[in-house]
């Protein structure tokens, strides 16, 4: 329920509309940047014809390779020898990679970015620095970071050389801003039991909060930005068009890249007005909308997800599969959520396990229309992959699906009976019913890499990097939702089963065993993406982190129960010029 969010488990609501659902109604009545349009309203409405762009490129047709729209390909190699040539500096390499990660263009030059990092991983490597640049905190941090991301394990130990005799950072450490700043980043790399990169989290965030309070600190806007977005748990694409100003960044890289980012904004844009079009006329011919009058319409938002976990342009009928399971997830939530009596829920919930005739006989028209288009989507989608990658996911995508409805079964038993889960049993539960296991062995199906019985059996099982990121999905949505339901004490979530849980503990006490767990769910998935496995490739790894990266922005209602954040990202990447 936590992707499709009407945001929270009911199982406690007393009155027919929830606060949660208050949150959509008011999402769904924000604007953007014109006074008739919405993130529900229908995409197509939006005349892409009267952009500025001269390319003709439609997106129906194959992309061969993701590149930018540029006039001569001499221009790229241009960029790729500027590149290379850093990186002959160990340093300048590391900033270079920086640069054009934070500018959401590194899907142009993974070649060269593999290259630089591949140098600087080894033994030896690091022994030669150690001994030449001992004290220079930001570039060993941005080395870690780097490197870490990129599934090179560097261990944390190399930041003890920075401790004083007592065991804590030295204190000569908070007058190197670039330094403490890198250290803040690179503290959100860290795995179980790294308590030192702990230590450097709050150490790096209580100085460079001190040093925002200095008179005429250049770096002020740099620091802030880097307390508010760190690198590792921010979407770049939400974020890049920021960079792209008159004004000059602190990394110089950034302005030599500048103006190919800017380009390649334009054309990235292009292609998701494209996309979006054609969601949209999909999500008007299978009529869903008018057949199922009582769920949700937005088609954008739905797609939304899809571009923040498959960000590189080539990926384009990737995002529209997607976003079609997604708007399912949506729509059977609301049955669940919403509509369905629980003997109906249940006679779904049989046909969606079974996929029998005989029990889809049984079903309501309403569900009826709703399964068909949900086994239509499945099909196609399944088809499309056995076209491209010779192998069929049908059986294993139905396997999803049917667990996605059993979650969801659970709790509308729990409503129905008035039963309170514990707060463990409750997330057990949440966690399958957030969709995120749904969105990614789709994810893990479209791409068609290492795709056979038995690498889809182990995505299907929910492996560690799908548990993590549905648990960080889940237990967001469950704070996000937290403020609104103490104020009228009628939904519930792990807030208030944790409370019921334990009696004496207060709302605030929830909260904070909620940050921590997803502290811990943050450390998993960083263990699952340096450690990695053979069976995911790098893309379904950052489609799993760009999922976990987008929840924030999906969840962090105002006091208005708006998410104003979210909207203005939206406005800038999809409709800004």
């Amino acid at each position: 329920m936590a992707l499709a969010s009407y945001a929270s488990f009911r199982s406690f609501k007393s009155c027919s509309v929830s606060n949660s659902q208050n949150r959509i109604t008011a999402f769904e009545n924000s604007k953007l940047f014109r006074s008739d349009y919405d993130l529900t309203i229908p995409p197509k409405l939006i005349n892409i014809n009267n952009t500025h762009h001269h390319n003709t490129m439609s997106i129906s047709t194959p992309l061969q390779k993701s590149k930018p729209f540029i006039n001569i390909d001499h221009d790229l190699d241009i960029y790729r020898d500027v590149i290379r040539k850093a990186g002959e500096d160990p340093f300048e390499g590391l900033k270079m990679i920086d640069a054009i990660q934070r500018l959401g263009i590194d899907y142009i030059f993974e070649e060269e970015i593999d290259g630089i990092l591949q140098s600087q991983s080894h033994h030896k490597f690091f022994n030669e620095f150690e001994h030449h640049h001992q004290d220079d905190l930001h570039e060993v941090a941005l080395r870690f970071r780097l490197l870490r991301q990129h599934g090179h394990f560097i261990p944390a130990d190399i930041f003890n050389k920075y401790k004083d005799n007592n065991g804590m950072f030295s204190i000569r450490l908070s007058e190197d801003v670039d330094g403490l700043m890198s250290l803040y980043e690179a503290s959100h790399l860290s795995i179980d039991g790294e308590h030192i990169l702990d230590e450097a989290a709050l150490f790096s965030a209580q100085h460079l909060d001190a040093s925002m309070k200095r008179p005429h600190l250049y770096q002020t806007r740099f620091v802030a930005r880097t307390l508010e977005n760190p690198r590792h748990k921010t979407l770049s694409k939400f974020t890049a068009k920021d960079l792209l100003g008159v004004y000059p960044s602190e990394n110089g890289h950034i302005n030599v890249l500048k103006e190919l980012a800017k380009v390649e904004f334009n054309r990235v844009q292009f292609i998701h007005r494209m996309e979006i079009d054609q969601v949209t006329q999909w999500w008007g011919d299978i009529g869903l909308a008018k057949e199922l009058a009582f769920a949700r319409d937005q088609p954008l938002k739905w797609y939304i997800w899809s571009i923040a976990c498959l960000t590189d342009p080539i990926l384009s009928k990737q995002r529209l599969e997607l976003t079609k399971s997604i708007s399912f997830i949506y729509m059977i939530d609301d049955i669940f959520d919403v509509y369905g009596s629980l003997d109906e829920l249940v006679l779904f919930t049989e046909a969606v396990s079974s996929w029998e005739n005989s029990a889809i006989e049984k079903l309501p028209d309403y569900m009826k229309t709703c399964f068909k288009a949900l086994d239509n989507m499945i099909n196609e989608s399944s088809h499309m992959i056995y076209q491209k990658h010779g192998w069929n996911p049908l059986r294993s995508l139905r396997k999803t699906w049917a667990s996605l409805c059993e979650a969801f079964l659970v709790e509308a038993k729990w409503f129905a009976s008035g039963h309170v889960p514990k707060a463990e049993e409750y997330l057990k539960n949440g966690v399958v019913s957030s969709g995120v296991h749904v969105v990614l062995v789709h994810i893990f199906a479209l791409l068609g890499e290492s795709l056979t019985q038995n690498t889809m059996d182990f995505v299907e099982n929910m492996p560690s990097i799908i548990t993590s990121t549905a648990s960080i999905l889940r237990l967001w949505d469950d704070l996000g939702s937290a403020k609104d339901e103490n104020q009228e004490g009628h939904d519930g979530s792990y807030v208030e089963c944790y409370m019921k849980e334990r009696e004496r503990s207060c709302i605030e006490d929830a909260r904070e065993e909620i940050m921590e767990k997803i502290s811990e769910a943050w450390k998993c998935l960083n263990k699952e993406c340096i450690f990695r496995n053979a069976v995911f490739p790098s893309t379904f790894l950052n489609a799993s982190l760009n999922l976990a990266r987008l929840v924030p922005l999906m969840y962090s209602y105002d006091n208005n129960q708006r998410l104003p954040t979210l909207e203005q990202l939206v406005k800038s990447l999809l409709y800004d010029p």
